[in-house]
């Protein structure tokens, strides 16, 4: 069984300007995001961590080396991890769209793919099979994967058997921590969306 700590990385300033980040945006953490990191980095010092798997996006690769530094570890750098590719959506602003993102990809289905980018299912299907893929080389270890929102909340709907078209029921805070138990036959949600670690941002 490996214990698996996924982690959204820490804020940008698009997060802060409700803007659609999607894979093609590769901005980086903003001061109160830095500050998620390392406050994040910090609770995750006392874990017994064999390998910390990112996103190349700088957001979740700067949140991952923040991690890194506790441990003696070389971040991996793993492409599947990278967010959803939001296309001619990319960039605009919640108001802007009219919609949130999330609503817009399960309206049709899950199956629908943004002009010049992806469906939830495209996104699904390459971060899950990651997942499986660490979960069979790292038996009996524990691993932290820095990766976005979209990612991380599909790699918990195939873990959990959660169908895609449930994923606007969930929320995933900047900088938060979520542990899946993973073996051959079950997985068990340990932690979702914890962010009690980072004291008020001043």
């Amino acid at each position: 069984m490996a214990r698996i700590i996924l982690v959204r990385h820490g804020k940008t300033d698009w997060n802060q300007e409700l803007r659609i980040q999607g894979g093609s945006s590769d901005t980086p953490l903003n001061e109160e995001g830095r500050y998620q990191a390392e406050k994040l980095a910090l609770r995750l010092s006392r874990c017994n961590i064999q390998a910390i798997y990112s996103s190349p996006l700088k957001r979740a690769f700067e949140t991952a080396q923040m991690i890194a530094k506790h441990h003696n570890i070389e971040v991996v750098v793993e492409k599947s991890l990278r967010e959803i590719e939001a296309g001619d959506m990319e960039g605009l602003t919640s108001a802007e769209l009219g919609v949130r993102f999330s609503e817009l990809l399960t309206r049709d289905g899950v199956s629908y793919r943004v002009p010049k980018g992806e469906s939830l299912v495209d996104l699904q299907q390459r971060s899950w099979n990651f997942i499986q893929s660490i979960n069979r080389v790292h038996v009996r270890s524990e691993l932290v994967v820095v990766s976005h929102y979209f990612a991380v909340l599909t790699i918990l709907c195939s873990a959990l058997m959660v169908p895609l078209s449930h994923i606007t029921r969930f929320r995933l805070s900047t900088g938060c921590i979520n542990i899946l138990n993973l073996d051959e036959k079950e997985a068990r949600l340990e932690l979702f969306n914890d962010t009690g670690y980072i004291a008020k941002f001043p």
